[in-house]
């Protein structure tokens, strides 16, 4: 089973910036092969798409509501992937989840990622 832990999460002020990590278990996941995501959840809402990159290139893909605002990266010798945010808005407000799926190119489809954090809460205050 893969494991993955996120965080990075907090509190924060509208315009500032968060970096969320999600760390791999290394004896139990080969992160090369693995297209990475992250998705958010706030309340009464559904799971939307944040970002996705891909093991090479690396091919990148954003939600419409963050483009422009955030940048996901990995560093496979950490086993690890990045969100780094900024210009954050209330509308962030959210549990932010990394997923990990087996496929080649980055996906906003929830159901193709096998494997998922715990999440780690992200508020953005006025």
């Amino acid at each position: 089973q893969v494991q993955l832990v996120e965080s990075g999460g907090g509190l924060v002020q509208t315009g500032g910036s968060l970096r969320l990590s999600c760390a791999a278990s290394r004896r139990t996941f080969d992160f090369k092969p693995y297209v990475m995501g992250w998705f958010r959840q706030a309340p009464d809402k559904e799971r939307e798409f944040v970002a996705a990159i891909s093991n090479s290139g690396p091919t990148t893909n954003y939600g419409d509501s963050v483009k422009g605002r955030c940048t996901i990266s990995r560093d496979n010798a950490k086993d690890t992937i990045y969100l780094q945010m900024n210009n954050l808005k209330p509308e962030d407000t959210a549990v932010y989840y990394c997923a990990a799926a087996r496929i080649d190119t980055p996906s906003p489809l929830a159901p193709l990622y096998a494997y998922w954090g715990q999440g780690t809460q992200v508020t953005v205050s006025r």
